[in-house]
């Protein structure tokens, strides 16, 4: 079984962690289920939010009474320091536990420092020397702002998107948390559903000794394909590395990754999906795409306002209402039989 120690924190964990995010579209008894089959089968390593609706909620009813036996990584969004002690006692109350193991600000515009007005590092050092919580932590898509958490020594774990779709500055960033000792816990391993190969994703991810994927999960499906990876790992072939080669010609780039931290949009638009449709069409089932409800969201980028409220959000720095506009040409195009998926 391969592991990996999440830096300082001496957390050693099957390097496969469980992304709860998804689950807070199940119900209870579907997500207590798929999340006690993870622990059975080796999964000790759990993260949610307290942005993901009921996911803590539903991670309390699966362990209650073996707390001792998991790893609970939660997040706050929190601006100030009367919210972060909101979040956190809305967390221990839904995860059924008085502590947790890493408490982690999720995706801040800036890194949060000791003496802030925000108050919210003095907040979470208090929380830690309180017992509420462990270890601290960071999550973020921005680059500027994982180099100043890694830099700033406050932090000892930096959850930041990972895949083989990474550029070389992502890398960099890895190596330079491997070099400080940083837990490094690798999000949108599958690159937001984009990646279709989860055996290159995981191998290409094993690579690196310091990652900790953790791969957001629904269906059963979709867990026993990682379970099955932690008795038998994959290892990258030529095979894998030709399907890695063919992906990153395909979709290195100016690419929405579904993050969705433009969203709400004021026009009704779901950008997320709608800005990556064409990739969309290409690499997943297209029958739902193409559906009714298919074309009303597309359609929907039609009344696009300009505001470039989403261009301004996105932490990627993409052009989204070109994005956007270049989706839907193609999308009518498809529609119409003049391009084949």
């Amino acid at each position: 079984m391969a592991t990996v120690t999440l830096g300082k924190t001496g957390i050693t964990t099957d390097k496969n962690g469980f992304g709860a995010l998804p689950i807070q579209r199940i119900s209870d008894e579907e997500a207590v289920y798929l999340l006690k089959k993870a622990y059975d089968n080796g999964m000790t390593y759990f993260d949610t939010a307290r942005w993901y609706s009921d996911s803590e909620h539903k991670i309390g009813l699966a362990f209650a009474g073996m707390r001792d036996k998991i790893y609970i990584a939660t997040k706050t969004g929190a601006a100030d320091a009367e919210g972060f002690w909101k979040d956190l006692e809305t967390s221990l109350s839904n995860l059924q536990t008085d502590y947790i193991d890493v408490y982690q600000f999720h995706n801040p515009a800036f890194c949060p420092r000791p003496g802030g007005e925000d108050g919210l590092y003095d907040a979470i050092l208090k929380a830690k020397e309180q017992g509420k919580i462990r270890h601290i932590g960071i999550t973020n898509h921005r680059l500027a702002v994982a180099h100043e958490a890694v830099d700033s020594g406050l932090y000892v774990t930096l959850q930041f998107p990972f895949s083989y779709l990474a550029t070389e500055k992502d890398m960099e960033l890895v190596e330079k948390c491997r070099q400080a000792d940083m837990g490094f816990v690798a999000m949108k391993a599958l690159s937001g559903g984009l990646i279709t190969n989860s055996a290159a994703a995981y191998a290409y991810l094993a690579q690196y000794e310091n990652v900790l994927p953790i791969w957001g999960v629904q269906k059963e499906s979709e867990l026993d394909e990682f379970l099955s990876y932690i008795g038998n790992p994959p290892v990258m072939t030529e095979e894998l590395e030709a399907v890695i080669r063919h992906d990153r010609e395909e979709l290195l780039g100016d690419f929405c990754r579904g993050c969705g931290y433009c969203m709400p949009c004021p026009a009704g638009i779901e950008i997320n999906t709608c800005a990556r449709m064409s990739l969309l069409l290409r690499r997943s089932p297209s029958a739902n795409l193409l559906n009714e409800e298919g074309q009303e969201k597309m359609k929907k980028v039609e009344g696009c306002i300009h505001c470039n409220q989403c261009k301004s959000k996105c932490p990627y720095g993409l052009d989204t209402p070109a994005l956007l506009q270049k989706n839907l040409e193609d999308y009518k195009k498809v529609l119409a039989g003049e391009v084949q998926v």
